[in-house]
């Protein structure tokens, strides 16, 4: 089932458009095939071997992202549409607060350095 804005998703029950976000992008699979995508138009395979996942998982993957204006299919496999762009260039700035964050192995936080 596609996440869906105003219905019940996992961990939700209030159906509001960033829980609904969380549950796709929490799913396994989703992030990555959206950071591949981000390098350029890639094709299923190409997709599926990064994944290391099951032909239906990514397919299962790929019509959600699909269905959330994310990523469309191209004449060069499915590439990121520019509102998956746009979500890239959101998430970037976290990803770096990810890292700066980051725990260590023994469990400290890491000491925090620019990016």
């Amino acid at each position: 089932m596609i996440p869906t804005s105003g219905k019940r998703v996992g961990g939700s029950r209030s159906g509001k458009p960033i829980m609904a976000f969380l549950d796709l992008i929490g799913r396994r699979w989703a992030l990555r095939i959206l950071w591949e995508l981000n390098d350029g138009p890639r094709r299923f395979r190409a997709l599926q071997s990064a994944c290391s996942a099951s032909p239906s998982v990514i397919n299962q993957r790929l019509r959600e992202l699909k269905a959330w204006n994310l990523i469309a299919p191209s004449g060069e496999g499915y590439c990121l549409t520019p509102s998956g762009l746009e979500l890239l260039r959101l998430l970037l700035p976290l990803n770096a607060w990810c890292k700066r964050h980051a725990v260590s192995r023994k469990g400290e936080p890491s000491k925090m350095r620019k990016t």
